[in-house]
């Protein structure tokens, strides 16, 4: 396979996943319809975060949601596909909150690409590919536990209380916040 480099990222890789053929790519026009799938097979992440079923335009929205203070010019888009189909999403910011840093607004998987051990590879593939970043932030809805468990497992560390999510988006109805989510990867040696 050919690797063309974006900026700091690549656009496409594999990552080793047990019997799996997984690749990491970014979005393209073509992928519209698949993640509109993806996020129907994900209502039960939307129904958490939100309170409502995801809609078309949730798929609009990761072109131009981004956190206050943030470059449009920073925002990465990946997708995950596994046997060539889409089975997850990753919506980051380059250097934000604060130079170096990497924040993380939404990592989904399909429920049936969860526990097959797809979102920890791609996970630390990431964070591989971040290189010496000081900065990880994420964030997860209040109460939903398979996230709060998945970046438990990664090392980030939860605030205790939820927080407005400062993306540019109309909240949804039951939206009360966001726990974010803190990593700081270790300097490489």
């Amino acid at each position: 396979m050919s690797v063309a480099t974006v900026g700091r990222m690549v656009d496409a890789w594999t990552i080793e996943v047990p019997g799996e053929r997984v690749l990491v790519r970014e979005l393209g026009p073509a992928d519209e319809a698949p993640l509109i799938r993806l996020f129907e097979e994900c209502e039960d992440w939307f129904l958490a975060a939100t309170g409502l079923p995801p809609a078309p335009g949730d798929v609009q929205s990761l072109f131009y949601a981004l956190p206050e203070g943030a470059h449009p010019d920073d925002k990465v888009l990946l997708v995950l596909e596994r046997d060539g189909v889409v089975a997850g999403v990753v919506d980051a910011v380059r250097d934000h909150p604060e130079p170096g840093a990497v924040a993380v607004g939404l990592f989904l998987l399909a429920p049936w690409a969860r526990g097959r051990g797809l979102g920890g590879a791609l996970a630390r593939s990431l964070l591989a590919r971040a290189g010496d970043t000081p900065l990880v932030t994420a964030t997860v809805p209040p109460g939903w536990r398979p996230g709060e468990r998945f970046l438990g497992r990664l090392g980030f560390t939860l605030d205790p209380e939820p927080r407005p999510s400062g993306a540019n988006r109309r909240a949804g109805p039951r939206e009360g916040g966001v726990r974010r989510a803190v990593l700081r990867p270790a300097p490489a040696s």
